[in-house]
């Protein structure tokens, strides 16, 4: 199938449209939300094998990795209209008049359309009805959702799936828009156009940064979700590299090459302190990443954009190439590599700092404890950061836990940082670089907190409040009403204004674990 650019025109009629859905949709009820989000997956399931074929085709992913994927998105539209119905997302507060003060009520409020840049990876879960377009249906906001050119197709088909929601729960059209474009220009005159109130994106930081600079400069900037890249760096500590080297390099050498390495969890970056252990370390990891095959990348940009900024890393002053994948890789495949640099060369060189994206990682090997601090501590903004460590090791060198902390957002002992768990407790989003926001996670009901702002009510008669401020509490959503959690209506609360909370909200989503 040939799909042409989005025209000016054409955008500037789809962002209309989506103002006047806005009107309409921001005021359905919690309960038509997660209806129409649930829906949407059913309509994914529905669609069976000739999606996963078609998704196949254009990104070269194995039929397992798209069926468990479809399976993921899924369970994003259910978990989040579970979330949307619950409704503590609106973080409802009220404080009731005593005393002369007045009455106070806050809630969040949808901020209006939101433009949806999928990614190439994760043509289900981070694409057109991915968690960007799940949550900002979930917090009231219409979609309009710019298709990957790498699976035009796939999300040609996903987007007429959500289209079909709409119109089946008697929404307006314009809750749901979808377009194509390979040009910078189409992004660009859907982050300008003056209806548009948020962008969620996910890619390379070039695209990202892109975004968020066009938003920037508007006469009425808006806020830019982007998750830009990461190299996530993992930590050997001395008594954990001693007493599992072997272990390790194992566990390091399938995260490296899982998925050829497409993933923006990839360890990319492996500290650690010269010695026999770390010697150790290498030689098993070199060994195991030279057994694994060479896979066929996403697409022919992908791939050349790996060999590029791959051959660029090899070849910098005081790079060695510790192993390449034994079999000569096919067009358009990624080579499993592993290189390594020691402390002082990768401080003083900023390229190295760079995500390679592919099957790809560097060894740094620092002179001692104090070194690996600093260059942790130097480190850019990472979505993750990983720490193989003995609790004595933590113990000892309180100040590389903190330095390690505080570059990333999700912090992770003895384990690889490949697999994001759906769930709210996950944050997916770490500082800049790593994303234009640390404050937010891109997975996770949380995601909805990304396209609301607050607004309070100050003296306002029950009649003329929203539902979720009225005093009878007829969503049945927890509330904090004078200092207390609780689910009461304002009026069968007894006791003084200001106390300790009394109750505490259940848990809101459902635990389940995502590739």
């Amino acid at each position: 199938m040939k799909f042409q650019d989005a025209t000016t025109k054409e955008i500037d009629d789809i962002l209309a449209e989506a103002w006047q859905a806005f009107g309409v949709y921001r005021r359905t009820g919690l309960k038509q939300r997660a209806d129409l989000m649930r829906a949407i997956a059913r309509g994914l399931e529905a669609a069976g094998d000739q999606l996963i074929q078609t998704a196949m085709r254009e990104t070269n992913l194995a039929e397992a990795r798209l069926k468990n994927e479809r399976t993921r998105t899924m369970f994003q539209l259910t978990s989040y209209a579970e979330a949307c119905e619950a409704g503590h997302w609106l973080e409802a507060r009220i404080d009731t008049a005593a005393g002369g003060d007045p009455d106070i009520r806050k809630l969040q409020v949808p901020l209006g359309p939101v433009v949806v840049f999928g990614a190439s990876n994760f043509p289900f879960a981070y694409s057109t009805a991915g968690g960007d377009t799940a949550t900002a249906l979930a917090a009231g906001c219409p979609v309009i959702v710019k298709g990957h050119p790498a699976h035009a197709e796939t999300s040609h088909r996903v987007a007429a799936i959500i289209s079909e929601a709409v119109s089946e729960a008697g929404l307006p059209k314009g809750v749901f828009s979808h377009v194509h474009g390979l040009s910078f220009e189409t992004g660009k005159a859907l982050v300008t156009h003056r209806y548009t109130r948020a962008v969620g994106f996910t890619g390379s930081y070039g695209g990202g940064k892109a975004l968020f600079d066009w938003a920037s400069q508007r006469p009425q900037p808006i806020p830019v979700f982007a998750e830009m890249g990461s190299i996530n760096p993992v930590f050997l500590l001395p008594g954990k590299l001693k007493e599992s080297a072997r272990e390790l390099a194992g566990l390091l050498a399938g995260s490296v090459t899982l998925g050829t390495g497409q993933f923006c969890t990839n360890p990319g970056l492996i500290l650690g302190v010269e010695g026999e252990e770390l010697d150790l370390f290498v030689r098993e990891l070199g060994a195991a990443v030279a057994n694994v095959n060479p896979g066929t990348m996403l697409h022919p940009g992908i791939a050349k954009a790996y060999t590029d900024k791959r051959e660029a890393a090899l070849s910098q002053a005081g790079v060695t190439t510790v192993a390449v994948a034994a079999a000569s890789p096919k067009e358009n495949q990624g080579v499993p590599t592993i290189a390594a640099a020691k402390g002082e060369a990768f401080l003083r060189n900023p390229l190295l700092h760079q995500e390679v994206f592919g099957p790809y990682s560097l060894v740094v090997r620092c002179k001692d404890m104090a070194e690996l601090t600093s260059v942790a501590a130097l480190l850019e903004g990472q979505l993750t950061a990983s720490l193989m460590a003995t609790d004595r090791d933590l113990a000892d060198h309180p100040g590389l836990v903190e330095a390690a902390r505080d570059i990333c957002g999700r912090l992770i002992l003895n384990n690889v940082p490949t697999g994001v768990r759906v769930s709210l407790a996950m944050q997916h989003g770490g500082p800049f670089p790593a994303t234009t926001d640390s404050r937010f996670s891109s997975v996770g009901a949380d995601g909805i907190k990304r396209w609301v702002r607050p607004v309070a009510y100050q003296n306002w008669s029950d009649g003329y409040l929203p539902d979720a401020l009225k005093n009878s509490n007829p969503l049945h959503i927890w509330r904090m009403i004078n200092n207390n959690f609780t689910q009461d209506s304002v009026e069968a609360l007894e006791g003084p204004r200001l106390g300790a909370s009394t109750a505490k909200p259940p848990n809101e989503t459902p635990n389940s674990v995502g590739r």
